[in-house]
């Protein structure tokens, strides 16, 4: 994996603005597809719009919407930057001539939520150079609020330039939690983590959409994020974000966190605790006292 860089580099070939403008509108488009064909019914539910099937043997799900949003971003990638090579969360590595640069898309991030009616869910994009994230977008279709950063130059909101702003009283945390989709149920680690995180926090979300969790974060909602052995694709977009809106965040054995992609061949998975400067801390040490069973209590990395 590649040393993270500082700021976006300087690339004659790439207009870094341009990039996360053009990202900024394939995602917004993506999610009108979704918010229009998602025929959410009188009832709440997901709709009869909706082909919803399972994806693996993990308990992953696609739906029609996934394949459609992700076709979308797909064609707007491909018209402004053809050579860049593009990874996607179900179609996988399209390739192409510059592997300087690799596009990650999560077209419809959350789509279990999808599946049983729960209206929280977004739409994801990254752009890495030479693995490090340079650029990050995500999309909630439903509000129609979108997050972007480069790196190095801030996040912008709904409303423009942002940085994090606690946004309830202080108390417990209210912590996010992901595993990746192949932590068996019975993975001692994660067991172990999760009884740690709730016996330490006032509320312990597990939302089914990582990219939401770390908006919530950047914003202020929500005091921490942990991840355990999380997928890559939908992660660089919105750690990019939280970390330009003043998010700290670290592996497991308390080294600075390297959110580099490596290889799109690879099977790449992330543990990480993500929280503000003054916290952070705190939130690792609950980690690594919650620690991995295995090795008599200490939580490592990956």
């Amino acid at each position: 994996m590649l040393p993270r860089s500082i700021t976006a580099p300087a690339d004659a070939r790439v207009d870094i603005e341009a990039a996360r403008s053009l990202a900024v509108r394939a995602a917004e488009s993506a999610g009108a597809l979704i918010r229009a064909d998602l025929a959410i019914g009188t009832d709440g539910g997901a709709g009869n719009g909706v082909d919803i099937r399972a994806k693996g043997d993990a308990g992953d799900l696609v739906t029609n919407l996934d394949i459609a949003a992700e076709r979308r971003i797909v064609k707007r990638i491909r018209g402004g930057f053809p050579d860049h090579r593009i990874l996607t969360e179900e179609a996988g590595l399209l390739d192409a001539a510059d592997d300087d640069w690799l596009w990650l898309v999560d077209p419809l991030d959350g789509t279990n939520n999808v599946a049983i009616g729960l209206h929280a869910y977004v739409v994801g994009i990254a752009l890495c150079h030479h693995g490090v994230p340079v650029v990050g977008v995500v999309h909630d279709p439903i509000a129609g609020h979108t997050w972007s950063a480069v790196r190095g130059r801030g996040a912008l909101g709904p409303t423009g330039p942002f940085t994090r702003t606690r946004r309830r009283p202080a108390g417990d945390p209210v912590i996010a939690w992901v595993q990746g989709y192949g932590v068996a149920r019975r993975d001692e680690t994660a067991r172990s983590i999760r009884l740690g995180l709730e016996s330490g926090a006032r509320r312990v979300l597990q939302l089914w959409a990582p990219l939401l969790c770390w908006v919530m974060l950047a914003r202020g909602d929500i005091d921490g994020f942990v991840g355990y052995r999380a997928g890559i694709v939908d992660l660089p977009a919105g750690a990019l974000i939280a970390r330009e809106a003043g998010i700290t965040i670290y592996d497991f054995d308390g080294s600075p966190f390297d959110d580099g992609v490596g290889r799109p061949e690879d099977d790449q998975h992330l543990d990480f605790v993500a929280g503000p400067p003054d916290t952070v801390s705190d939130l690792l040490v609950m980690v690594k006292a919650a620690g991995d069973p295995a090795d008599g209590g200490s939580a490592g990395g990956q």
